[in-house]
């Protein structure tokens, strides 16, 4: 198929749009990297012309910059969740992301171990800990908080965030990243902004984003093909709420953005005093949608990835297969 996306535009847009988001917040900013970072096939589909490892280009060209977390929670390690792209459980994914950065060039990314329960029987985690050991990894453990996010107190208290322990990270810029989704990523960078005002370091936080479009229609190919990616977890496309609200302009975010917005916004200004968002799509840096070149053929190419995805989840309903993998 035709190009209908201009990659490198989308190397310059995304780069620039990380670098002005970086002098809101110049002692240190945590991006929260939501997708796929290494190879995103979802994306070359639905945008043609878009490089699966165009993500991980942008991580090169600020590599001067940045350092990397790569986090994974102990329910996804101790179910054995699965990437389909390669067929590899969450915790075996984290040691090839780490491989992967390392062979990049990108440091030697830290990993964090999300909803950790002492005093309980986690068998897969305790081997996954004993790799890292082994290979000399270096990695934290943070505990499940009960009451989070909602018990913003107890969250942002000693007893909360304060039992975690802090990640030493020494460039401007953080990459926060995961096997997939529900790993912990938002929950590490709201730790780290906590310890990190509670030395004085001025740092802030962000959403590196791919999809949803935030300025492509509700109903847009390529949103729905997102939506058709994301139904096993639940994802669905919606108008923000707050941006309307706010701005008055119309622009596309998903549920779980939207529904933890009016939480995570007061606990971002208990840290910071202030409010430093009005909305969910204020939190992201995104400029996919100001690469697409051609709309009709992308949008020809999200249309065949709907059918696709329509068809693999009919297969599996009609053999019985219940999946444990994040499929987009």
């Amino acid at each position: 198929m035709s190009p209908g996306f201009d990659n490198q535009l989308y190397l310059e847009k995304q780069t620039q749009g990380i670098l002005q988001r970086i002098k809101r917040f110049p002692d240190k900013l945590y991006l929260e990297f939501g997708g796929k970072i290494l190879y995103d096939l979802h994306a070359a589909r639905v945008l043609p012309g878009f490089k699966p490892r165009a993500k991980l280009e942008i991580l090169k060209k600020l590599k001067n910059q940045v350092e990397i977390i790569i986090c994974v929670s102990v329910p996804d390690i101790e179910r054995k969740k699965e990437r389909s792209d390669f067929n590899l459980t969450y915790d075996d994914y984290v040691l090839k992301m780490y491989d992967e950065f390392k062979k990049e060039k990108l440091g030697k990314p830290q990993v964090v171990i999300t909803r950790f329960k002492p005093n309980t029987n986690q068998p897969v985690t305790e081997t996954f800990i004993n790799k890292l050991k082994k290979r000399k990894i270096k990695f934290y453990i943070h505990h499940f908080i009960k009451g989070y996010p909602e018990k913003i107190d107890l969250v942002l208290s000693q007893q909360g965030f304060g039992k975690n322990p802090y990640i030493k990270t020494e460039k401007q810029l953080v990459i926060v990243t995961a096997p997939g989704p529900g790993s912990g990523k938002l929950a590490t960078c709201l730790n780290q902004l906590y310890h990190e005002h509670q030395k004085g370091v001025n740092a802030g936080y962000a959403k590196f984003e791919t999809f949803p479009i935030w300025n492509l229609s509700l109903k847009h190919p390529v949103n729905l093909a997102y939506e058709a990616a994301t139904t096993d977890i639940g994802d669905y496309n919606l108008i923000d709420p707050f941006h309307l609200k706010k701005y008055r302009r119309k622009v596309v975010n998903y549920n779980r953005d939207v529904d933890v917005f009016p939480i995570l916004k007061k606990i971002l200004k208990h840290i910071f005093k202030k409010d430093i968002y009005h909305s969910p799509t204020d939190m992201g840096v995104n400029q996919t949608g100001l690469a697409i070149t051609d709309d009709s053929i992308v949008r020809q190419a999200a249309e065949k990835e709907i059918k696709r995805r329509k068809a693999i989840r009919t297969r599996n309903n009609d053999s019985g297969k219940t999946r444990n993998r994040t499929e987009i």
